[in-house]
């Protein structure tokens, strides 16, 4: 591992016109990734005639807004560099990028993944990015980098690309990195990259940020990932608990209320959903094989159920997909458990069987992470199927109801004003519902903005921010 620290003068430097204090959207997600905006009330009514205080061009990528004071940060790839790009919240202008340089970019899925997918995290005085190319960046408010710190490129499973996001919580920066190669957690000094402690994973494919948990017994990180739930210890890096039974693929972020942390999560493979199976590899045969050798090309398979994903499961890159390379992957996927559950404080070592409050098994998102609010734990999945469930029981409130728009869904529900907003993937149509009702009640359906939407929106004060394929846009009521 190399690590390059750039120590500056103007270390902490906040400008004249920048901004000193709690950043009201910290992150992906915002607050501690909890997708709730406190005191905010955003339009519920908006689309592209409406309520539109600016639109302006960005470059490609996935990550998620992040606002501090009149500056939004995202991500991007822009012509084959990776760069950090903060906008002015007040006109969306332009103010600055920052190059992170990548001798070589990651691999990626070219239409569901992006070298450029990680949201970055700010405590109100520095910037963190990091880049699955590259490693972790730090920058001031005004674009100076104040460090960096070299990671190897990431590998990553199917050669999807990394989606995690770092978080920043007292003085430190941590990453949850699962890839095949070392997949591991760490944490550096915020102020001047320096480590402060790195633990070894089992997890080698996730894509879901990890989120802080203050207990009685302090601050836990919890992360996600394949075939297990881990809590470490904050300041020592030491893992605390687990939790069996994890998706095979986990993308969604665990969040914390009412004493208990929940989890919601759904990948394909598990061997008791019954509502999907892979096919057999004798299934892709009959439609694709059309010379009869007994192997998947790339071409015959847009017309079989890998359309669009021959690449990801092509392993040894060879252009030919085998029996023993699909068998390979549903062994690896079906290791993975779907669910939903709810984890009290205080256990220690495997807590599967003493710490899990409450476990159900419909409704779990693939890549929305759900959210915590109003006593529901909420969630929505592809089709526009939302279900709620009881934060302290589990009880069943509505279940797989069709009650936004149809299609898929990645970015996440966020909420603000006693309201959830949801936002499909394809079309960019957002779907607004009342919080905490007992059957899914739509306050508003809007028009589409015409773009895919994979990026979480970011609410603060009167105003949502939406990153689309091409645009960034914020909405506010017109006053």
């Amino acid at each position: 591992m190399i690590r390059h620290i750039l120590l500056t003068s103007c270390l902490g430097f906040v400008s004249s016109v920048g901004f000193a204090g709690t950043p009201e959207w910290p992150q992906f997600r915002g607050p501690n990734g909890s997708g709730i905006a406190v005191g905010s009330n955003p339009p519920v009514t908006f689309g592209p005639e409406q309520n539109v205080k600016w639109k302006v061009p960005v470059p490609s990528g996935a990550s998620s807004p992040v606002v501090v004071g009149d500056k939004l940060f995202l991500t991007a790839f822009d012509e084959g560099k990776l760069f950090t790009i903060a906008y002015s919240t007040i006109n969306g202008r332009e103010l600055w990028r920052a190059e992170a340089p990548a001798r070589t970019i990651e691999a990626y899925h070219k239409t569901e993944g992006s070298p450029a997918a990680s949201s970055v995290a700010t405590d109100g005085k520095t910037v963190i990015s990091y880049f699955g190319s590259c490693g972790i960046f730090a920058y001031g408010l005004t674009g100076k980098e104040l460090w960096r710190y070299d990671l190897p490129t990431a590998k990553t499973a199917a050669d999807f690309g990394t989606g995690v996001s770092p978080i920043l919580i007292d003085g430190l920066v941590v990453l949850q990195r699962d890839e095949m190669n070392e997949p591991k957690i760490i944490a550096l000094d915020a102020a001047t990259g320096r480590p402060k402690w790195e633990t070894r994973r089992q997890s080698s494919t996730s894509y879901c940020t990890p989120t802080v948990w203050d207990t009685e017994g302090g601050k836990q990180i919890v992360c996600g990932g394949y075939g297990r739930m881990v809590s470490y210890d904050l300041q020592t890096g030491e893992e605390k608990w687990s939790v069996a039974g994890m998706p095979s693929a986990t993308c969604t972020t665990p969040v914390v209320g009412d004493g208990m942390l929940y989890f919601s999560g759904w990948s394909p493979g598990d061997t008791e959903d019954s509502e999907f199976k892979f096919p057999k590899f004798d299934d892709l045969l009959n439609p694709g094989d059309v010379n009869k050798d007994g192997q998947i090309s790339r071409e015959e398979s847009e017309k079989t159920f890998l359309k669009g994903f021959f690449d990801s499961n092509d392993t040894n890159k060879d252009g030919q997909l085998t029996r023993e390379e699909w068998d390979a992957m549903i062994k690896y996927m079906s290791a993975g458990k779907n669910s939903v559950f709810a984890v009290k404080a205080g256990g220690h070592g495997d807590i599967t069987k003493t710490h899990v409050v409450w476990k159900k098994t419909k409704g779990m998102p693939y890549v929305p992470s759900a959210i915590l609010v109003d006593g529901q734990y909420f969630m929505v999945k592809d089709g526009g199927l939302c279900t709620a469930y009881d934060a302290k029981t589990g009880k069943e409130i509505y279940v797989q109801k069709r009650a936004v728009a149809n299609g898929r869904y990645y970015a996440s529900p966020v909420s603000a004003n006693g309201n959830i907003y949801v936002v499909s993937l394809d079309d960019g149509t957002f779907t607004v519902l009342k919080a905490g009702t007992d059957s899914p009640e739509v306050v508003a359906e809007n028009p589409k903005l015409d773009e895919k939407t994979s990026a979480t929106p970011a609410i603060v004060g009167d105003t949502i921010y939406v990153r689309t394929a091409n645009h960034l846009w914020a909405f506010a009521e017109k006053r």
